[in-house]
């Protein structure tokens, strides 16, 4: 192919572009001197004649909230609308309550009805409005969640935004009450289980201190049935030295019809508790008195093993024996005695 065709049709293509690309910027150019002088242009001139206005983008401010203004009834559309711009600058959209841009552009809209430079700021603030109202609602203010879709409601009730705010208000109600009765069931559930150990604790305790109490019982029942085993055997020594005493001789008037005291009735001593528990055992003598009626007086520890121990069941029990007194020349007379007591498990 001849080279000079292929260079001509090239620089036929490249001149062919060239116009129009040219054409495109020309268009592109021209709709944007038309947005400009035909839309934003006379918003803005609109928003100086009115001495009021609105930001597409509401611009922060570092600053708090100032106090409401005192009497808002009674101020002028220019006042709102001043007011209006001034919480649309500090972020105020819809908080806080009385002091916040949407409610100052429903009052313009209140007292004229149509107000181009009310209308349009909310219609331009609704969606960065509705953001805050969710942030609301993820923070689980769900009082100040309501009262901030309601406002949005007013500015625009046909909305499809407020359907979607009012279903995550909703769902975060929900969740939050499934959370509430979960934590409520935990609770619960630890109560009982608390309850549960408290009273398995108390069962335990009680059924543990009857099988002491049992043991003890038993104890007492062998160490009682011990100690009368050896005060029969210790009355049947007595009665068979009486009965082996000479019945007569050259001055049998002096020894005729005299014999010791005889245990007729005897009360095993209580085992003390102490002692039990420590399994502690030991020994007490004792003298007393066996009176002209057989009942026991004047009861004296002599020794004892460990002193101070068992003293007192051994006194207690001696106390209430009974005997058949001594008698002289078949006379009952009182006479005195001499008795250890074992204690022993």
């Amino acid at each position: 192919m001849d080279t000079r065709y292929i260079r001509h049709a090239r620089r036929h293509a490249r001149g062919a572009v060239q116009p129009v690309v040219i054409a495109i910027l020309i268009v592109v150019a021209v709709l944007a001197a038309a947005a400009w002088f035909l839309i934003i242009k006379p918003h803005q001139d609109l928003v100086q004649a009115d001495a009021g206005g609105h930001p597409s983008t509401p611009v922060a401010s570092g600053r708090e909230a100032p106090p409401p203004p005192a009497n808002v009834e009674a101020m002028s559309l220019n006042q709102l609308l001043s007011e209006a711009r001034r919480a649309m600058n500090e972020q105020r959209l819809l908080a806080p309550a009385g002091n916040n841009a949407f409610e100052f552009y429903l009052k313009v809209l209140q007292k004229q009805p149509g107000n181009q430079v009310a209308t349009d700021a909310l219609r331009e603030t609704f969606p960065f409005a509705a953001t805050a109202a969710e942030q609301a609602i993820n923070q689980r203010d769900f009082g100040e969640s309501q009262r901030q879709i309601d406002l949005l409601a007013k500015a625009d009730p046909a909305n499809y935004t407020l359907t979607i705010l009012r279903s995550k208000l909703d769902a975060q109600r929900k969740l939050m009450d499934r959370e509430q009765q979960l934590a409520a069931d935990k609770e619960k559930q630890q109560q009982l289980a608390a309850q549960k150990a408290v009273t398995d604790k108390a069962e335990a305790d009680k059924l543990a201190e009857q099988k002491a109490q049992q043991a003890a019982a038993e104890q007492r029942q062998a160490q009682q049935a011990r100690l009368a085993q050896q005060q029969q055997a210790e009355s049947a020594r007595q009665q068979a030295s009486a009965s082996a005493a000479p019945a007569a001789g050259s001055d049998a008037g002096a020894t005729a019809g005299t014999r010791a005291a005889v245990l007729v009735k005897n009360t095993p001593p209580r085992y003390p508790t102490a002692a039990m528990r420590s399994n502690q055992e030991g020994w007490v003598e004792l003298a007393f008195t066996i009176t002209a009626d057989g009942s026991v007086n004047d009861v004296k520890v002599i020794d004892a093993q460990p002193r101070h121990v068992f003293d007192r069941a051994a006194i207690d029990a001696v106390t209430r024996w009974k005997y058949q007194p001594a008698t002289q020349d078949g006379s009952p007379v009182a006479s005195n005695k001499r008795q250890r007591i074992e204690f022993k498990l």
